[in-house]
């Protein structure tokens, strides 16, 4: 019981914040893809002017609340799971944190990056002077920054689920 009721909360806490993490992106995206820039292939990247000083002040301004729903998910997930199983140990709550955070990543991997960025790649992610550039098709590119998510995942959710175990 106590694995199904893990599972259950990573899979639906999961889900949850990759809706949520997408429409951030998405929408930030739509009103200027070049907030993204740094995250976009390095072709692209050389192939544009950087970014400008209103471009980075409003890249800011999307990324608070992005990086705000990401650390929310993990902990609204840790709390539900906390609350289900009361005398969970702090492998579980990691295991959960963890297991949220890798379903984001996952998810920007197989839906955002390579569904809709690479394979879709619909005009308002498109910069500027950058149409038809094969970076756009740069699945590695994505791949790589998948493993660097996903090691960044395993010591935040450690951070996170730690706090939540000595505060919880």
């Amino acid at each position: 019981m106590d694995s199904r009721f893990l599972l259950h909360r990573i899979l639906v806490d999961g889900l949850v914040l990759s809706l949520a993490g997408s429409v951030i992106i998405l929408a930030s995206l739509a009103a200027n893809p070049r907030y993204w820039l740094q995250d976009y292939p390095r072709s692209i990247q050389d192939a544009v002017p950087r970014k400008t000083p209103a471009e980075k002040r409003a890249a800011r301004l999307w990324g608070i609340p992005f990086m705000l729903t990401l650390m929310a998910g993990m902990v609204v997930s840790g709390l539900l799971l906390k609350r289900g199983m009361p005398d969970a140990r702090f492998l579980t709550v990691y295991a959960d944190t963890l297991g949220v955070a890798l379903f984001f990543n996952t998810w920007d991997l197989v839906v955002l990056d390579w569904l809709i960025f690479c394979t879709i790649t619909p005009k308002f992610l498109v910069i500027p002077g950058t149409d038809g550039m094969a970076g756009y098709k740069d699945y590695k590119h994505h791949i790589i920054a998948f493993i660097t998510g996903a090691i960044s995942s395993v010591v935040i959710a450690a951070i996170v689920a730690g706090l939540m175990y000595a505060f919880g």
